[in-house]
């Protein structure tokens, strides 16, 4: 045995193999390195940086910050909270995500999906239970992530996640028309979206109505601009503004609103007063008080109910599906994905942030933008930053049908229509809990309607677990009359007394046509 010993240094252990009486060396620095690499990938990467690689994402980060400031501060309208609380949301989440994110492409910050989720409880009960919220799912995601129960998401399928995605879009387009045509006021629901326009179709203000249609036009135009990163100076350009299309329109309308008031002449809603100066790093609110009522810790998680369990599951989908959709192949550790998440809604709970998770069209310009590295996260998040600190008296002048016309824009492009062409095609039983999951979501309520479409989708999937698909098939061999059964999917407990019935009713059917039947292949 000693001679088949394998030389080890003093930092290597030995460990036997059972089998063939072996031994083989493991460095016990290179897998410890492994696992601090592994939930600390900036280390992985960080040795291999580059000045080439720091000018690409910088580049990156710039782009990506000068949409998500935009677009922050439109989501915290969204979500009923004030202006600067956008800003507040956007810059934690790139710094933490530099450290402890395993994808480049990925950003983190305010979503409409999320100040969707948000507004009841702000409108309700006020910032504060934002804020909570954001600091009790990042807890509830990064549990899931350290006890890597990744897979509960298989139980989540495609067509649950279109449906509900689909059906955030809708309600979020409805409930921006009315600020698009200059109606003032805030709803809830997407039939709140519709009467409210309905209503109030006589108040519709021409010029705020103008602004906002101006801009979806521009933004389509933008999206549309042949341009190319790589290309001659021309395309370069075009490339530089489709990717800035957002504070393109946001800067213009600024600009105009501003240049009118100099004149005394305000044709336009205006977002108003927006506090200067950065948060204060500080607990997140244990205890507030409300409309004149104090509400104690358990009392806010009370209030916010099947929200602390909600949020994080859509957060964690969005994001993680995101960071599937950009991995182009490459293998994606979703429980460390799951654990920078959370840690990003944790530390983004102390500076006031709203619940984060990975946006999709902030990534989109990432990835449009070369980005190699996490590192562009710096750049956006400092960005942010000096938005936050020196620019908010100027984001007073922004419209507010601009900041509608950027939602909408943004909702109509997250839309996924194609997909009940492919079902329709492919397995039209799998429309069934999309539409279902659509229908609810917008009926009742983005929560309700995603448990309501896994529920149902479970149900599908022990149905047809139960029910499995058989091809039967009569062959004579050797003049022996042969009944083949071959299951079309793989077998559980739940089909046998399916499966015994249904062989036997063909066997008796069978048997009167080839009564020499004798034998039976499964």
């Amino acid at each position: 045995m000693s001679s088949e010993l394998i030389d080890c240094t003093s930092q290597t252990e030995v460990t036997p193999l059972l089998h063939n009486n072996m031994t083989i060396p493991i460095d016990s620095r290179r897998t410890m390195m492994e696992l601090v690499t592994k939930k600390f990938p900036i280390f992985g990467w960080l040795p291999l940086y580059t000045w080439s690689k720091l000018l690409q994402d910088s580049l990156a980060g710039l782009t990506v910050g000068l949409t998500a400031i935009p677009q922050g501060i439109a989501y915290a309208v969204l979500a009923g909270l004030p202006p600067q609380y956008g800003l507040y949301s956007g810059f934690m989440g790139c710094f933490v995500y530099l450290i402890f994110g395993s994808t480049k492409d990925v950003t983190v910050g305010p979503t409409a999906f999320m100040a969707l989720l948000v507004q009841p409880y702000v409108i309700k009960f006020g910032s504060d239970f934002a804020i909570l919220l954001c600091f009790l799912s990042g807890c509830v995601i990064t549990a899931m992530g350290l006890l890597h129960v990744g897979f509960v998401l298989d139980f989540v399928s495609m067509p649950v996640i279109c449906g509900f995605t689909n059906a955030a879009a809708v309600i979020i387009a409805a409930s921006q028309l009315h600020t698009l045509l200059g109606i003032e006021g805030r709803t809830e629901t997407f039939y709140d979206s519709i009467a409210k326009v309905i209503k109030n179709i006589k108040n519709v203000k021409p010029w705020d109505t103008a602004l906002g249609i101006s801009c979806i036009l521009i933004l389509i135009v933008l999206k549309q601009l042949p341009g190319k990163r790589r290309g001659n100076t021309g395309q370069k350009l075009m490339w530089l503004l489709s990717l800035g299309r957002n504070a393109i329109v946001v800067v213009t309308g600024i600009i105009l609103a501003y240049s009118l008031s100099t004149y005394n002449i305000h044709p336009f809603i205006i977002t108003g007063n927006i506090t200067e100066g950065l948060p204060p790093f500080e607990l997140p609110p244990f205890s507030t008080i409300s409309n004149n009522q104090t509400y104690n810790f358990l009392e806010m998680a009370g209030k916010l109910g099947g929200s602390i369990a909600s949020v994080p599951m859509i957060a964690i989908l969005e994001s993680i599906a995101i960071a599937k959709a950009f991995a182009k192949g490459r293998s994606l550790d979703t429980n460390q994905e799951m654990l920078a998440l959370g840690l990003c809604n944790i530390f983004g709970s102390f500076v006031k942030s709203m619940p984060v998770t990975g946006s999709f069209t902030r990534t989109a310009v990432n990835h449009a933008s070369g980005v190699q590295t996490p590192m562009g996260g710096i750049v956006t998040g400092t960005l942010v930053l000096f938005a936050c600190g020196l620019l908010t008296s100027t984001f007073e002048f922004i419209p507010k049908s601009t900041l509608a016309a950027v939602i909408i824009v943004a909702m109509y492009n997250m839309l996924e229509l194609h997909i009940f062409i492919i079902l329709w095609r492919t397995k039209k039983t799998d429309l069934l809990p999309l539409i279902a999951t659509l229908i609810c979501c917008v009926v009742i309520s983005l929560e309700y309607g995603m448990v309501i479409g896994i529920v149902l989708n479970l149900i599908l999937l022990l149905y047809f677990a139960a029910r499995p698909g058989l091809s039967i098939e009569v062959k004579e061999i050797d003049g022996v009359t042969i009944l083949f059964v071959t299951p079309e999917q793989s077998l559980s407990f739940p089909a046998a007394e399916y499966l015994r019935d249904t062989v036997m009713d063909w066997f008796v059917f069978i048997e009167r046509l080839f009564p020499m039947i004798r034998i039976i292949l499964l």
